[in-house]
């Protein structure tokens, strides 16, 4: 007899519907063919023991386990429910009628306890897409999984609750989550807040330019200014994720193994990688396909302190993303697609000592010193970072109260509002038909962008970016048109690692 069951695995964050096939006949070997991983066919071990502790009978036969489609890899614990299921079913154990209606998953322990896995509401939401009746997995993934509207989601602790469901032994009710309900009341403010911040008006202007256009920074400063402090409230100024990028952070989050026990991710994320990640730390890949800092990082901030003390190679690997808004990972086994919409905002000191420029301390660099130090950023990199910001020591005592978040993030949703309503995206996302339809400049201010590019040596790549941040800044100020003012400001930005080059 031949018994199937549905199960998933993860490619990216996306779930494929995998089926798990079970026959037994004469003899006394197990298989399982399919492309399994390691971690697949060290299952049947667990499930034998899992079985006998539900006092059931594992087969003393030939039991050939097929997982469909056999071109896709599959990797880890996450098919032993289904497994035991199917053995179970097709031994006769189990009525194989009541299998076909749900998904499975779920690693199982020796004592048939039931383990939580990864990416529980990216497969509850295909098990939605696929027409199923409803999801069985572990206890711990319930909550997370019933964010999914229109499916049953049933949690259980072990595997013999399973099967007393399965047999109409034990009634269970499935887990209920109002989502918008649960969205609205997990929003609150964040506990970084700018008026925490005293001084660096200038730095906070850039800043909330960054949040209104959705544009990537790089904060250049001596240490003990506030860098780090004035990063860790970017988020604060965002606007409040909407339920549907919640959702996409959220499965992001799943897929990693990195939920808290809520469920429902509704702050942006904040992610500081220390400069000694690695590339594969920062993109994501392994031999079981993870998301990345970078993916992490999606609908949030990617903070990098120190950026020149990453290695060369980890930061090109940013160029990609920065463009294409994903990453795309390729192996001899695999290819995955993970998200990556984030705003890059970096932090570097001036050298390598990090005075140089300072108004009271003297730097001990030689001016060779301070070149290579410059030179570890590539200027294709420097290119797609919008904003180039000088930040300087602050006089405590001179500088007045700071400006909460509240009031700048009101400030940038309505910029937001305006640039939605305008092209249907944030600026930084403007492609280049966009770019001319939307950031056309009148003669004058048309001449000083011109001189800029020659004085400046500015690239192609620089110019567009140039008129987005300009842009951005006549939609802070309510203006329908780019004047000379909001260009000369976004010219400003971009002076900044000029001089430090040319000097």
């Amino acid at each position: 007899m031949t018994v199937s069951v549905n199960s998933a695995a993860l490619s990216g964050i996306e779930a494929v519907i995998i089926t798990v096939e079970t026959r037994i006949c004469a003899g006394v070997s197990y298989f399982i063919i399919g492309l399994p991983d390691d971690a697949v066919k060290e299952s049947l071990f667990r499930v034998d023991s899992a079985i006998a502790a539900c006092e059931l009978q594992m087969p003393r036969q030939k039991i050939l386990v097929s997982m469909a489609p056999a071109g896709m890899r599959k990797q880890g614990a996450v098919f032993d429910l289904p497994i035991a299921l199917s053995i179970l079913a097709a031994s006769g154990q189990l009525p194989a009628e009541k299998l076909d209606v749900f998904l499975f998953t779920g690693e199982l322990s020796l004592n048939g306890k039931l383990r939580p896995v990864a990416g529980a509401l990216s497969v509850a939401m295909e098990a939605r897409r696929a027409g199923l009746k409803g999801i069985i997995l572990p206890l711990e993934n319930a909550e997370e999984a019933a964010i999914v509207s229109d499916l049953a989601v049933y949690g259980f602790g072990n595997l013999a609750d399973v099967i007393h469901f399965l047999n109409g032994e034990l009634e269970a009710e499935p887990v209920h989550i109002k989502t918008r309900e649960l969205f609205t009341t997990k929003q609150g403010l964040y506990t970084a807040d700018f008026s925490d911040v005293r001084g660096q008006e200038k730095v906070k202007r850039a800043l909330e330019i960054m949040a209104a256009g959705g544009h990537n920074g790089l904060l250049i400063g001596p240490p003990g200014t506030g860098k780090t402090m004035l990063a860790s409230r970017l988020p604060s100024v965002l606007p409040p994720l909407t339920l549907a990028e919640a959702l996409e952070t959220t499965r992001i989050y799943s897929v990693a193994n990195l939920l808290d026990s809520v469920g429902l991710m509704t702050e942006r994320p904040f992610r500081a990688p220390h400069h000694t990640a690695s590339d594969i730390a920062l993109v994501g890949g392994g031999s079981v396909p993870q998301p990345g800092e970078i993916s992490l990082a999606h609908n949030g901030v990617l903070f990098m302190d120190e950026l020149p003390e990453f290695k060369r190679r980890v930061l090109e690997v940013l160029r990609q993303p920065l463009e294409e808004r994903e990453i795309a990972i390729s192996r001899a086994n695999f290819s995955a697609r993970f998200p990556a919409n984030f705003i890059l905002l970096a932090a570097m000191n001036p050298c390598p000592c990090g005075f140089f420029g300072h108004p009271h301390r003297k730097c001990t660099c030689t001016a060779q010193a301070v070149r290579q130090y410059i030179s570890k950023l590539s200027g294709p990199l420097l290119d797609r970072i919008d904003l180039h910001i000088g930040v300087g020591p602050v006089n405590m005592e001179s500088e007045p109260a700071a400006e909460r978040s509240e009031t700048i993030r009101e400030r940038v949703m309505t910029a937001r509002n305006w640039q939605y309503g305008r092209s249907g995206c944030i600026n930084a996302l403007l492609n280049t038909a966009m770019v001319k339809a939307f950031c056309s400049l009148k003669t004058t201010e048309q001449q000083v962008l011109n001189q800029a590019m020659v004085h400046y040596k500015l690239s192609a790549r620089s110019y567009d970016r140039i008129l987005k941040v300009a842009r951005t800044i006549a939609d802070l100020a309510g203006a329908k048109n780019i004047a000379l003012e909001h260009l000369s400001e976004a010219i400003s930005y971009r002076q900044l690692d000029k001089d430090y080059l040319s000097r």
